[in-house]
């Protein structure tokens, strides 16, 4: 007698992953690809260029640097306010090139980056700004993202919630399915009350965080 197939609600064998169930990660950009802030570099070497203090800078920069992360000013608007509050001085163009210049990258997360398996997807969320969000999207290395969410281009920065929506959203799959890395305490909290699962990273302690991340994408 012929035996009848097997019905297709037939459980999978257990060495075998459901696509459901497959495990991804988003990272932050700033202190998690970069060494320490970018703020603070850029502001140091604006000072630094313009003879301006360091605390007349900031001062100005912090006040309005908002406006950049949720896309509300431009970068030329946003310098013209700072030299006109602080008194330093420098064509926009120099300004451009210099702030772009004050990224210093963390080498071993771009390594990381590199290897991790196709079948992984790769996020980004970042509290950013307009030139600097395009100049990333346009290095080589970021053609590894699968996602690139910028909060200059979705008018909401981190830790608001619609932040991590529009992660969970741009990732394609559960946030429960994700591991998010953010140097920032009050990220991680933020990512974990969405739903994502939330990795704390110091380049200080870069190798146990590798070791933290291949356990998670190992499910």
């Amino acid at each position: 007698m012929t035996r009848p197939a097997h019905p297709q609600s037939d459980p999978t064998p257990p060495d075998q992953t459901q696509p459901d169930q497959a495990r991804h990660v988003a990272f932050d950009w700033g202190g998690v690809f970069t060494i320490g802030t970018f703020d603070g570099r850029s502001t140091g070497n604006v000072a630094e260029r313009t003879g301006v203090s360091a605390e007349q800078v900031r001062r100005s920069y912090f006040r309005h640097v908002r406006q950049l992360e949720v896309g509300a000013w431009t970068l030329p608007q946003f310098w013209d306010t700072v030299q006109r509050e602080s008194g330093a001085s420098l064509p926009y163009a120099e300004f451009e090139a210099l702030y772009l210049g004050s990224i210093h990258d963390n080498a071993p997360m771009y390594a990381l980056l590199a290897t991790l398996p196709p079948a992984v997807r790769v996020g980004l969320l970042s509290n950013n700004y307009p030139v600097v969000s395009d100049h990333l999207r346009a290095r080589p290395e970021f053609a590894r993202f699968d996602a690139l969410v910028f909060s200059n281009e979705i008018g909401v920065k981190k830790p608001d919630a619609q932040s991590f929506a529009a992660l969970e959203s741009a990732m394609q799959c559960p946030a429960a399915q994700v591991a998010f890395v953010d140097d920032v305490q009050e990220n991680i909290d933020a990512a974990n009350a969405y739903g994502f699962h939330g990795l704390l990273y110091h380049h200080d302690r870069h190798s146990a965080f590798e070791a933290e991340l291949a356990v998670w994408l190992a499910g």
